[in-house]
């Protein structure tokens, strides 16, 4: 008797959810070219004593991997409370603090305990795609709120679309991602404020990058505001995009209640073992913040001058243009062995700061493209 025959069907075949069917994954293309800047990693490799320091923590949890990992991460939300607390000018306490494997993860959970199914999102685009997409994700309706033209949010705008939509999650990401605009305390309080009066709403301030900001973390804004959550990341500032540990701030009510949602043991004990050693190295590590910060502010030095438009950034990233064509741009960009991200701004590209040398190609690659352009 014959088996099942083999069956070509696609993702659109499968009895999945409606809201999901026709989009696509998110990611960047990951080419092996020479000069790797599309993805907004750090580009400096954890110090020699950081790695030995982690190599001792994590032989530390490997003797009792048999056992499961501490499910609340108790040492771990203790050091980044202290962290926070030292560097937001803003005392934080453990309570306060959650962690999760990656600002994603974060993300996730919090819409998981906010969000859903008859629920809704609204966040002001272009921003950052994952917070659409894991809205997707958890049953939450998206509403893609107004931006000006400079990329900043119209406080007026998005009051009016908040009033509208009486979402019951605001997303606020500054820096923005992809444009690199921070964005002003009272914005987010005027925006906090549309949001409770529209319906209790839980507002959500993604400071992924703020580490490169020139401004000061909106941290102290939590306070007196139950319904305000940051989320941060150790991927940037800490050069740890491989460890995917991501964490929020916020009133310990709303700690209590993510972890109704949360995975059991989610942070794994090697996981915990490797943020508690980076935690430890924080001052070099945040050296390497303050060059990349120095080389960020060179690029956009550079790239007016050589004739391009420059979205100011407080992010370890540039947004730059405008082409005609913005993705014929990225490949010629990439011909010169410069990889970029082509976002889908129209007209427009982000470029990660890179090492010096990396910055150095890529100008040249850029220059070269404008000469071509009025060639």
């Amino acid at each position: 008797m014959e088996g099942p025959q083999p069956v070509s069907i696609g993702i659109d075949d499968l009895p999945i959810r409606d809201e999901l069917r026709g989009k696509s994954p998110y990611g960047a293309p990951q080419l092996d070219v020479p000069v790797q800047l599309n993805t907004n990693e750090n580009p400096y490799e954890l110090p020699p004593e950081l790695v030995a320091r982690i190599a001792e923590r994590v032989a530390d949890a490997a003797r009792t991997l048999n056992r499961y990992p501490d499910r609340d991460a108790v040492e771990l939300r203790t050091e980044l409370a202290a962290y926070l607390t030292r560097t937001g000018k803003h005392p934080v306490a453990r309570e306060n603090v959650w962690a999760a494997n990656g600002s994603n993860e974060v993300i996730q959970q919090l819409l998981q305990t906010f969000g859903g199914p008859g629920r809704t999102a609204i966040g002001f685009e272009p921003s950052y795609s994952m917070h659409a997409l894991i809205s997707r994700g958890t049953g939450t309706g998206w509403i893609s709120g107004p931006r000006r033209e400079d990329f900043t949010i119209d406080v007026e705008a998005a009051q009016q679309a908040i009033a509208r939509h009486a979402p019951d999650v605001v997303f606020i990401t500054s820096p923005n991602n992809p444009t690199g605009t921070a964005v002003e305390a009272e914005t987010v309080l005027a925006l906090y404020e549309a949001a409770q009066a529209a319906k209790p709403s839980l507002v959500i301030v993604d400071e992924a990058y703020v580490e490169f900001s020139h401004r000061d973390s909106l941290l102290p804004l939590i306070e007196g505001r139950p319904n305000m959550v940051v989320s941060r990341t150790m991927s940037k500032a800490f050069g740890a995009a491989g460890l995917r540990l991501g964490y929020l701030a916020a009133h310990p009510a709303v700690v209590d209640a993510v972890q109704l949602v949360r995975l059991p043991y989610h942070l794994s004990a090697v996981t915990q073992a490797t943020a508690l050693a980076a935690l430890e190295h924080t001052d070099t590590l945040l050296g390497y913040v303050e060059q990349l910060k120095s080389e960020r502010d060179r690029l956009v030095t550079e790239l007016r001058a050589i004739g391009y438009e420059v979205t100011e950034s407080d992010a370890n990233f540039i947004q730059f243009g405008k082409f005609e064509d913005s993705h014929t741009a990225w490949q010629k960009i990439l011909d010169h062995g410069v990889l970029v991200r082509d976002n889908g701004v129209p007209g427009r590209l982000r470029v990660t700061a890179g090492t010096p040398a990396e910055n150095d190609a890529f100008l040249e690659a850029v220059r070269a493209l404008k000469k071509e352009q009025h060639a």
